[in-house]
């Protein structure tokens, strides 16, 4: 038969340290992801200044 080894159980620095590195993985995707569309060109920037016009127009016509 052979001898196969239990997995090693983590400790909490190790299961941390994985989170952590994970975290910061797909935060760095999210950044590269958002310099490459603000690369691309300025239409996503017009787009999301349109769409933030809209947001306070609606919220300054509830006020008054």
């Amino acid at each position: 038969m052979e001898d196969k080894k239990a997995p090693q159980k983590q400790t909490k620095a190790q299961e941390r340290d994985a989170r952590l590195k994970a975290a910061l993985k797909a935060n760095m995707g999210r950044r590269k992801a958002q310099a490459r569309a603000r690369a691309a060109g300025s239409d996503g920037d017009s787009v999301n200044q349109d769409a933030a016009k809209d947001v306070s127009e609606s919220v300054s016509n509830k006020k008054g």
